[in-house]
């Protein structure tokens, strides 16, 4: 059997993870002290953790962010409302037609959230990744922040490649197989690494890179 994943539950995790990414690389070491304290980004796993991811998908944080407020309002965050939505509830949201296709999808599809804690990282991506509009980028944020596992990185991200590109001076923003290929030194913390770059990005452009 293998052993159960590694997870980031408190800031003592993230501040293990950060004192390795430093003693591997020079880049590391020099900027965590000026980022300061990660953010430990935990939320509780389930639909609604999916949801939000859901909804945050390629669209800016704060746009992610009112979305999901009136979605909030009106009821729009569990199965059950989703269920028994109408297209005009989700449009007075303001989700897109192909979300709240997503979301009824995702609700319709009985998958017990709780087996998914128990999976490894790939197995649970690929749970995830077999339910409608939910890619890899939305599948490795939910195990980050909702599952906590402490090697995801979402290498998609814009914002992480961008971070990385600023961060470690680069000619051209990173794609996501170099990008993965840039953090496999900083296994087993790259959610922690992750966590970092889009605090880098934050400190760098003056607004968050991911909700």
């Amino acid at each position: 059997m293998s052993d159960p994943p590694r997870l980031i539950e408190t800031e003592a995790d993230l501040a293990e993870g950060a004192e390795y990414l430093a003693r591997v690389c020079p880049v590391w070491a020099r900027v965590l002290p000026e980022l300061g304290p990660l953010p430990l980004r935990r939320r509780g796993d389930g639909f609604e953790a999916i949801a939000s991811a859901i909804v945050a998908q390629q669209i800016s944080v704060s746009a992610a962010a009112a979305i999901w407020d009136r979605m909030a309002a009106a009821g729009l965050t569990d199965p059950q409302g989703i269920a028994a939505a109408s297209d005009e509830d989700f449009r007075a949201a303001g989700l897109s037609r192909p979300k709240a296709r997503y979301l009824r999808g995702i609700a319709a599809s009985g998958l017990d959230w709780r087996s998914l804690r128990a999976m490894p990282d790939d197995q649970a991506i690929a749970t995830l990744v077999a339910l409608p509009g939910i890619g890899v980028w939305t599948a490795e944020i939910y195990l980050k922040f909702a599952l906590g596992r402490a090697d995801v990185f979402a290498a998609g991200d814009l914002a992480l490649q961008e971070a990385a590109r600023l961060m470690y001076d680069l000619p051209d923003r990173p794609g996501p197989a170099a990008l993965r290929e840039m953090a496999l030194p900083w296994r087993p913390w790259r959610a922690v690494a992750a966590r970092g770059l889009w605090a880098y990005y934050r400190l760098a452009k003056g607004r968050e890179g991911v909700r």
